[in-house]
Parts: structure tokens; C-alpha cells; sequence
């Protein structure tokens, strides 16, 4: 019997086994990248470079130190594009997945995980839920890889073409923004290019809208259910405000700059002012100069950024869904209601608590990462150190050229920013919603003055 309860007190709990299992990828990845097998040059590859590419990769973020299409061979971006897979669904989802295959039982343990994974309300279905996460996923992919063939096979060649229209299809959906066209120049060779931005950013939105909301949609299209949660309301609002605000603002803000869209004709300001709305919903592509854009833009990419994608997603950030909660519960305030109230539905007080604590997490880290990185890089201007750790901490991927002057102290704090924007966030959430208790007193009622 004691000998149990010393197993029992070792055992991880699901939140553990996400936040360990992260690591244990990242960390076999950085192993198989820094092997001479992995590099174009067929030499070793340095073990920090490495682990970062395999952190950004895992954390489906984007930020290299290394150049993806130049450094690495065609070995070592088909690791990177596993692990942009792995990291962007869950490696829980793959796990459950293989077991499907194989003919095993996936136990109460292996459910409760895989909800953690994919942040669903229950575990009904959730076996139902991975398959149809898995085969949407492998759909919207091979369409996206099937469009953007039309325009990389003519100009690469069959071979070369079909491989850079799966892996950015990939990179793509999973809002991770790797690239393999060299020199670290993203899409901006293709900015005139309406088949290719257009075929990115809607695999980008895909991707961050969430499968439960996708599962919704479906469902009310095709199974005559009547109407859609109030999860998915909010998630489809802010998401369409965010990408239209962004839109407009971003080609107002830089309509005149010369060295983003100011020498463009309008319809190449257009597209490139909704792919620089689209791209910062974490995805980390970029059609424009994002060192060149001005203060205003580089401040209203790193707004987009923090907010990010949408719960269960392949994207990271605050979340569509709790951003939009915090804006309700401000509504409410000053409206004077008790509640905060959406689609005539009201939200419980504890759930309005955890989207305020999330946000002062979320802001207390960037706070703290952007002030490290100020004293460890020297020379850099203050907004790009906060545009620096708030894309690692969305997992977005966007840089004003920072990432490759970073010191080796200054690396290792962004892999650091980068795990705990993919996996802290999701952790503190669930550990709030664990840790409710309940109590049978209450304190005597304190006054404060506020504001």
C-alpha cells in the first residue's frame, strides 16, 4: 500500500505530461537538427541553433536564428515540417491517433489529456473529436498545398515545387510562418502575387479559428443544427473586427511608406495591408518589410500579435475568445450591469477572473522578457525588443531582423518565451480551472478606492 501511494505521487498529471512532452520533442528535434545529416553543408550544426529552430518549429513560431531554406538540407526541413505538425495540433493528438491505428484502448487518462490538448468543453467524442481534427487538418493542407502549386511548380521545377507548396501549406495552417525561399525574406518576393497571399492567409485563418468553432460551422451547415454557441459567436466576431480594424488601419498607417506599400499600386497596397492584418494572428509570414514599417505599424502588428488566434487552435497569443471577454466584462462595467453579457447569455464571475489573470500573466511576461533582452542587447530600439518578445510569446514568428543579433543569452530567454507562449498559457488556464475550491466562510466585505 505504500509502496502505491509512492507510485501514485510520482505519476504526472495531464498537464504535466503536455508541458514535458513539449520539452521531450523540442529536445529530440534539436538533437536530429544538429546532426551533419540535417545541414545543406553536411556539417554539424551548432546545438543551440539547433534546439532554438527545433523550440520555434515545436512552439509553431517561426523565429530562426538560422535561415530555413538556405542552412538546412532536405532532411532537416522535413524535420522541422514534422515538428511544425507535431507542435501545431498536439502531440497528444498524434499519440491518440497512432493507438487509433494500432487497434488500442484509449483510456479515461488518455481523454482527459487529449481535452487539455485540444481545449474542449468535455471528453464526449473526444476519439470522434481527434479523428475529425486530424482529417481536417490533412484536407485543408493538401488543398492549400494543391493551390499553391500552381504557382511554385512553374517556377521551381515539379520536384522542388511540390515540396515548398506542402511544407508552406503546412507552415501555414499551422501558423508557424517557417519559409524555405532564402536569405529570410518570407513572402516579399511574392507580394504581387494574389494566389499565393490570399491561398496563405486563408489557410493562416483556417487555422487559427479553432476546430471546435470549424466543428460548429459544419455542423450547422450540414447537420441542421440551429444555431452556433456563444463560444463561436465571439470567436467569429473578434476574429472578423481584428482582421478588418487591422486591414483598414494597417494601409492607412503605412499607405506613404516607402518602404513598405508606399511605392505599390493599390491593388498590391490592398493585399499587402489585409496579408499584414492576417499574418500577426501568429503566423509569422511577411509580404513587407517589417523592419521598414513605421512606429504606428510595428505597434499595431504587436497589438494583433498579442491578441492572437482562438482557442483549440494551431495559434497562440491571449486568445480571440478571452480578449473578447475582457472587452465584454469593460462593456458591462460601464453600462453598470452586474454581469458580463453576450448573444443573451451572461458568463460566470470565475470565468471573467481567469481571462483577467490570464491577460496580467500574459502582459506581466512580456514585460519582464522585453526588459531582459533590454540588458542583454545592446544597440537595439525598445520597440523591437517589445515586438521581439511579444512574437515569441504569441508564437508568431514576425522580426525586425532581432532575432539573428541575438546573444546567446538573449536565445536562450526567446526559447524560453516561446515554450511558455505555447504551452504556459494553455497550463495556467487549466491549472485555474483545476484548482477551484470551495470554501464554507466568507471575509467581511473590504473597500478600495479605484481609479
Amino acid at each position: 500500500m505504500q509502496k502505491l501511494k509512492r507510485i501514485n505521487k510520482y505519476k504526472l498529471n495531464g498537464v504535466q505530461t503536455l508541458a514535458l512532452g513539449f520539452i521531450a520533442v523540442i529536445i529530440i528535434g534539436g538533437l536530429i537538427l544538429s546532426l551533419p545529416i540535417s545541414s545543406a553543408s553536411g556539417e554539424s550544426t551548432n546545438l543551440l541553433d539547433a534546439l532554438f529552430t527545433s523550440t520555434s518549429a515545436v512552439c509553431v513560431t517561426g523565429l530562426v536564428t538560422l535561415d530555413t531554406g538556405t542552412h538546412w538540407n532536405a532532411f532537416g526541413q522535413t524535420v522541422i515540417i514534422l515538428l511544425i505538425e507535431i507542435g501545431g495540433l498536439g502531440f497528444m493528438s498524434f499519440t491518440t491517433f497512432v493507438a487509433i491505428l494500432l487497434g488500442k484502448k484509449i483510456t479515461l487518462r488518455d481523454r482527459l489529456m487529449v481535452q487539455e490538448a485540444l481545449n474542449t468543453f468535455s471528453i464526449q467524442g473526444l476519439v470522434r473529436m481527434v479523428k475529425y481534427v486530424l482529417g481536417f487538418t490533412f484536407a485543408v493542407q493538401f488543398f492549400g498545398a494543391m493551390l499553391l502549386s500552381t504557382q511554385f511548380i512553374p517556377e521551381f521545377g515539379l520536384k522542388k515545387g511540390f515540396f515548398y507548396s506542402i511544407f508552406h501549406s503546412i507552415s501555414a495552417f499551422c501558423n508557424a510562418g517557417f519559409d524555405l525561399f532564402g536569405n529570410f525574406s518570407s513572402l516579399t518576393g511574392f507580394s504581387s502575387n494574389i494566389a499565393v497571399i490570399l491561398t496563405i492567409s486563408a489557410l493562416i485563418i483556417i487555422g487559427g479559428l479553432g476546430f471546435t468553432v470549424w466543428l460548429e460551422i459544419y455542423s450547422y451547415k450540414y447537420k441542421g443544427i440551429r444555431k452556433l454557441s456563444v463560444h463561436a459567436k465571439i470567436v467569429l466576431l473578434i476574429t472578423g473586427v481584428l482582421l478588418i480594424g487591422g486591414f483598414v488601419a494597417m494601409f492607412f498607417i503605412e499607405y506613404s511608406n516607402p518602404e513598405t506599400i508606399g511605392g505599390m499600386g493599390l491593388k498590391d497596397k490592398l493585399l499587402n495591408s489585409f496579408f499584414a492584418s492576417v499574418s500577426p494572428r501568429t503566423a509569422g509570414f511577411n509580404s513587407i518589410s517589417t523592419d521598414g514599417m513605421t512606429t504606428a505599424g510595428k505597434f499595431l502588428t504587436i497589438i494583433l500579435m498579442f491578441i492572437g488566434g482562438s482557442p483549440g487552435s494551431t495559434a497562440g497569443g491571449l486568445k480571440t475568445a478571452t480578449f473578447g471577454l475582457i472587452i465584454l466584462t469593460v462593456i458591462s462595467v460601464i453600462k453598470g450591469r452586474e454581469d458580463t453579457e453576450a448573444f443573451g447569455k451572461r458568463f460566470a464571475k470565475e470565468l471573467v477572473y481567469k481571462a483577467f489573470a490570464l491577460l496580467i500573466i500574459a502582459v506581466g511576461l512580456i514585460i519582464v522578457v522585453t526588459m531582459l533582452l533590454s540588458v542583454t542587447e545592446k544597440g537595439i530600439e525598445f520597440i523591437d525588443l517589445l515586438y521581439e518578445a511579444t512574437s515569441a510569446f504569441a508564437t508568431v514568428g514576425l522580426t525586425t531582423g532581432v532575432t539573428q543579433k541575438l546573444s546567446t543569452v538573449g536565445r536562450i530567454i526567446i526559447m524560453i518565451m516561446m515554450y511558455f507562449g505555447r504551452v504556459g498559457p494553455l497550463t495556467v488556464a487549466l491549472a485555474l480551472t483545476n484548482r477551484k475550491k470551495k470554501v464554507d466562510y466568507k471575509y467581511p466585505e473590504g473597500k478600495i478606492l479605484i481609479g
